[in-house]
């Protein structure tokens, strides 16, 4: 049984894109970045949390979860960095007016950090996409905070939603930048369970 740790939709649509069949249980823990963390470490940490928590709840559950000896939680956080500098959610619209004044007209980097953890250990792992954005108007910042988009956004824009239009060109994974690195999950998974096309595959669709 494969359980998505995350409450993000996101994640839901582009691994039910991907073939596979999963439950969803969100962790609830802490997201701050600890002092003087860098990025990488950062998305790293919090996915291995988050999985390693649904794990535990879920395997302790009273009565047992159901083939609880086939789970495996699969656990991401991902972030924007400028400058090796951590831009989360932003706060409120000033915070993200901000977050989108810096990525204006320059490149930074999107990473997502994921774990997935089963009863014989977290596996983890990392992805990284380099993406450009034209140079930004304050009225198309400020027309754009309007919108409410940026507001559930690490880095205060979603390259599938109206900021596609600012972003000339990526370099790396485009599913990483939305949330979720599909060949990356798909690695982890198939390390633990067989390739995805095999018809013995849990997580398999049909």
């Amino acid at each position: 049984m494969l359980v998505l740790a995350s409450a993000s939709p996101r994640r839901r649509e582009l691994l039910t894109q991907a073939g596979y069949t999963f439950q969803v249980r969100p962790a609830h823990i802490p997201e701050d970045p600890f002092p003087g963390e860098d990025p990488i470490t950062y998305v790293v940490r919090l996915a291995r949390e988050k999985a390693q928590t649904v794990y535990r709840q879920m395997s302790a559950a009273d009565p047992p979860t159901e083939d609880a000896g086939h789970l495996a939680v699969l656990g991401a956080d991902t972030t924007v960095a400028v400058d090796n500098h951590i831009l989360g959610k932003p706060e409120d619209a000033a915070d993200a007016m901000r977050m989108l004044r810096l990525l204006s007209g320059r490149s930074h980097l999107v990473l997502t950090g994921v774990a997935l953890a089963t009863a014989q250990g977290t596996e983890v792992a990392a992805e990284v996409t380099a993406v450009r954005f034209f140079t930004l108007a304050e009225r198309e910042i400020a027309d754009y905070v309007a919108s409410g988009e940026p507001m559930d956004k690490a880095g205060a824009y979603g390259i599938q939603g109206r900021a596609a239009r600012w972003i000339p060109r990526i370099e790396g994974c485009y599913f990483n930048v939305v949330g979720l690195p599909l060949a990356l999950v798909s690695t982890l998974l198939d390390s633990v369970n067989g390739p995805i096309n095999s018809a013995s595959h849990p997580f398999k669709i049909g």
